[in-house]
């Protein structure tokens, strides 16, 4: 589940899964099920060879009752051949189950009549016979106006509802994380790391020089609390500055988990920070004092950004090209049970904050 979150998550992916989802309504349901091409009043071009042979027929059968030549030259002609340059045009009416052969008497007038007639120019008629123009090709039914109505309302309403669950899964759950009340900030910022040495047995991150963070307010503050239980956790924040204007983005979700069985025991959690004129987005892993004195763990960890030791009233900085972000370790409560002491966290509170350079 928490890999299809990450997933979704990527505009690139969504797009594509919303392209696929596109083409399934479209093609098989709407195209192919619920509104396919209906044909009507076509050419006699569009049959198949078998039926233009049997329509061939019926065109001999006509002639030998009326004897109507300009009526069988459009009727041939709708066929898409011409007898001057197709001379063994009514050799192929035996495949069309016809009694006639090319050399029968009527075939051989027909010929004749074909020959000498003057090019079709309109709509020849007999007494009840009505002949369609051979240039007239296949339209759609009249109620085609209605479909294309009916589906125009469907694609509205599809655009609707994609756009709701965008606003509910992604922009709403932002923003019902965002703590709207300012909280008292923690004293002058200070940084605790150290790029551990994943060679040694080096145990804990020391504490570095103070970072001075600017003097006003943050542009953005939020508050986070993980309790055991909580498998998904995993919450991001969108940064704004005051007139509104999208300056990146940050959050913390779980990075690691320790021992078997539900609920999950986490042994660490990522913070991040996101900055729209950055290209990278940094990370730092939080870590319980089991996984950090746990080399394996530390080295495995390491990849996904930087160890630090979670401690009670810490205060971490990421930095990014015009952002700063201080998160600050409000609560830490470490769970108990047959796990190692201090390996997994019952429940964790980070206060986050975000200036600009």
């Amino acid at each position: 589940m928490e890999k299809i979150k990450e997933l979704i998550k990527r505009p690139l992916v969504t797009g594509i899964i919303g392209l696929v989802l596109g083409l399934i309504i479209g093609l098989p349901v709407l195209g192919w099920g619920l509104w396919p091409v209906k044909w009507k009043d076509a050419d006699a071009s569009y049959l198949r060879q078998d039926l233009k042979n049997q329509y061939l027929c019926m065109i001999v059968d006509s002639y030998k009752v009326n004897k109507d030549a300009n009526l069988a030259k459009a009727r041939v002609d709708s066929l898409g051949v011409d007898l001057v340059s197709n001379p063994f045009l009514f050799d192929t009416l035996q495949a069309g189950g016809c009694n006639y052969s090319s050399s029968d008497e009527v075939v051989m007038s027909l010929k004749s009549a074909l020959l000498a007639a003057q090019p079709s120019t309109g709509m020849p008629t007999t007494v009840g016979t009505t002949v369609p123009l051979p240039t007239q090709v296949a339209t759609t039914p009249a109620k085609g106006k209605n479909s294309v109505l009916l589906l125009t309302l469907l694609c509205a309403v599809f655009l609707i509802i994609g756009g709701a669950l965008v606003y509910i899964f992604f922009i709403r759950n932002r923003r019902t994380n965002k703590d709207t009340v300012p909280a008292p900030l923690g004293e002058e910022g200070e940084e605790y790391y150290e790029e551990p040495d994943l060679e040694t047995e080096s145990k804990f991150p020391v504490k570095t020089s103070p970072v001075t963070l600017p003097e006003e307010g943050p542009v953005a503050h939020f508050m986070t609390t993980y309790v055991i239980g909580d498998d998904l956790y995993d919450d991001s924040f969108s940064i704004d500055a005051p007139n509104g204007t999208f300056l990146g983005e940050c959050g913390v979700g779980i990075s690691d988990t320790i021992g078997v069985g539900d609920p999950k025991k986490v042994t660490a959690f990522e913070v991040w920070l996101f900055d729209k004129n950055d290209i990278q987005t940094v990370t730092k892993v939080l870590m319980s004092s089991h996984a950090m004195n746990d080399t394996g763990i530390r080295q495995r960890l390491a990849m996904k950004g930087e160890p630090i030791q979670v401690e009670p009233g810490q205060q971490i900085l990421l930095e990014t090209a015009t952002l700063q972000l201080e998160a600050r370790v409000v609560e830490m409560v470490y769970g108990q049970g047959a796990l190692p002491s201090g390996s997994f966290f019952e429940r964790l509170t980070l206060e986050m904050s975000v200036w600009p350079k």
